[in-house]
């Protein structure tokens, strides 16, 4: 009799345990900050994006050049800015923005935007434009499998973006 209330009590547990969750999203979300170290918990400004993958493709096949791109995959990249930065001579104030990009032949338009919360390029608004900077790309040897951000350098701050063998950077100073 024991035995079988034991049982019955741990029925409802085994089907708690039997859940299926997803997978792992093939595009991952991640998040850039600067300053970058964990140990400074004053943030001047962070990005959150999504990391598509290459897997056998070509660069050039998933950004279409001379196109608006959401500067990752899913949702538009997401730029949240603490303290004011300035980009080529325009000041970002702070608060929550929308990161696009335009890639060119050696060169890339990198653009902040008012909207959020917006899904892909697809309602894109030049309209709401805050800025937009045009910087050299580069070609590099090494391969990144994965679109990468990642804020570098403490005196001469940018925002490095790659992807395949792309490179660009995005200096910005803080106020």
């Amino acid at each position: 009799m024991k035995k079988l209330l034991f049982t019955l009590l741990l029925l409802p547990l085994t089907f708690t345990q039997a859940q299926n969750f997803r997978g792992l999203d093939k595009s991952p979300m991640d998040k850039a900050s600067f300053p970058a170290s964990y140990r400074v918990s004053d943030k001047v400004a962070t990005i959150t994006y999504s990391r598509p993958q290459l897997k056998r493709r070509a660069f050039a096949d998933i950004v279409s050049f001379g196109k608006i791109w959401r500067t990752g995959a899913n949702e538009a990249t997401e730029l949240r800015v603490f303290k004011p930065i300035v980009i080529d001579g325009s000041e970002i104030p702070a608060g929550t923005y929308s990161i696009f990009t335009i890639f060119e032949t050696g060169k890339m338009t990198f653009i902040i935007n008012k909207a959020i919360n917006l899904w892909g390029s697809y309602t894109y608004d030049k309209a709401q434009d805050l800025l937009r900077y045009e910087v050299l790309t580069t070609t590099v040897e090494d391969t990144l499998e994965a679109f990468s951000m990642v804020f570098l350098g403490d005196d001469a701050p940018m925002l490095h973006l790659g992807w395949e063998k792309t490179r660009a950077a995005v200096p910005f100073t803080v106020l």
